[in-house]
């Protein structure tokens, strides 16, 4: 059994309250804990991450001499805010777009430590079989975060499916399409909606953690999906700003790098999680 701690919704919305109370006074780094005793704490998304972490706890930490506890998440904006005020010690969820857009929106200090891995984005169907097979006039569910959706749309394109306007970035939205030949329709969903929609949907973008946790495999499942090579969305080990030093931290961060870890993550995933050390 995994001995990881489940957030319920009550405690998130806790979570929230009590970062939106103590934002103000935790503006810069010299606020950073420099109590490094006791467990680790790591804020992750269940899927793989927390399964990763998890393997980590049982197989690896206590030969490191690492204490360390999960805590898991299902959505992407309390691990920021937890690790921020303090609640938590690092969290593993997210990649650098993602987090740049998070900080310059929130105003928070989360730093990244260590690339680990990366969850290739899938377009998803349970009407058709292959992407050529979408109708004219089709509903495709995207996330509705600016990155996930920016990257979500970027997916379509390089597929074919539509044409971005020239040199558009991480901020993407349907507005920036410049053709559109099947007239897909978008349907901008919380991106840990995305796979409950796809009764109700054409298709649908989902997030790697996302898919997998739904049950879909998105090495064998996705109609198309991302390229690994030269790809800016590898997800990593993340503190708040002046955590880095903490020796915990340090020895997580090479356990999470090791061939251990490596083989777990191909064996386990077989391609839907790509290691990205």
């Amino acid at each position: 059994m995994r001995n990881t701690a489940k957030i319920t919704t009550a405690v998130l919305a806790a979570g929230a309250l009590t970062f939106g109370l103590t934002a103000c006074g935790s503006g810069d780094s010299s606020s950073a804990s420099s109590d490094y005793s006791g467990p680790l704490v790591v804020a992750a998304s269940p899927t793989p991450h927390a399964e990763i972490l998890d393997f980590v706890k049982t197989n690896l930490a206590k030969k490191a001499g690492l204490d360390l506890e999960v805590k898991e998440f299902t959505d992407y904006v309390t691990p920021n805010t937890a690790t921020e005020d303090g609640s938590v010690g690092a969290n593993y969820f997210q990649n650098q777009p993602y987090l740049d857009d998070f900080n310059k929106k929130n105003g928070t200090h989360i730093v990244p430590v260590v690339t680990v891995h990366l969850e290739p984005l899938g377009l998803y169907s349970h009407k058709v079989g292959k992407v050529d097979e979408l109708k004219s006039g089709a509903t495709v569910a995207v996330p509705n975060d600016t990155v996930n959706e920016a990257r979500a749309l970027k997916l379509l394109d390089a597929n074919g499916l539509i044409k971005l306007k020239s040199g558009v970035g991480s901020e993407a939205t349907p507005r920036d399409i410049t053709a559109n030949p099947k007239n897909l329709k978008f349907k901008e969903l919380e991106a840990a909606q995305t796979p409950r929609s796809l009764d109700d949907v054409d298709a649908a973008v989902i997030n790697g953690n996302y898919a997998i946790s739904s049950g879909l495999k998105p090495a064998k499942d996705a109609l198309v999906l991302e390229s690994s090579e030269n790809n800016p969305y590898g997800n990593f080990l993340a503190v708040k700003k002046g955590n880095g030093k903490d020796p915990r931290v340090k020895k997580l961060a090479k356990l999470l790098t090791s061939p251990e870890v490596k083989k777990f993550i191909e064996d386990k995933y077989q391609g839907s999680v790509v290691p990205s050390f």
